[in-house]
């Protein structure tokens, strides 16, 4: 995850790819402290900043120690095995139980 906007990139990073796009579904997302939080009342999708993918071989103690929700990414609203996509891991203060009673998700398209 970066603090950047999509206007703030400016090349492309060594490894893996930026992508922006994203919407968060059932969450809020904390700029400063960059992990889920509650979302804001009335708001129904908040968007994500500018996420780094990389792949990863395999996660050390310290990354699995971290209390992270891996989030489904969707390509539509409508969530099915055939608009499934990926999983990206999000810090949070909750447990990652939490946001999955929730539904908590990554939309690339809101509409």
């Amino acid at each position: 995850m970066t603090k950047m906007n999509k206007e703030d990139v400016s090349s492309s990073p060594q490894d893996g790819v930026y992508i922006y796009g994203l919407s968060i579904d059932g969450a809020g997302w904390d700029k400063r402290g960059m992990r889920l939080v509650e979302p804001s009342p009335k708001v129904l999708f908040t968007p994500l900043p500018v996420v780094h993918m990389f792949a990863l071989n395999e996660m050390t103690k310290e990354q699995k120690a971290q209390r992270v929700y891996e989030c489904p990414v969707y390509k539509k609203p409508q969530r099915t095995d055939l608009t499934y996509i990926t999983i990206i891991r999000l810090k949070t203060n909750q447990s990652p139980d939490y946001w999955t009673l929730r539904g908590a998700a990554l939309l690339c398209d809101i509409k």
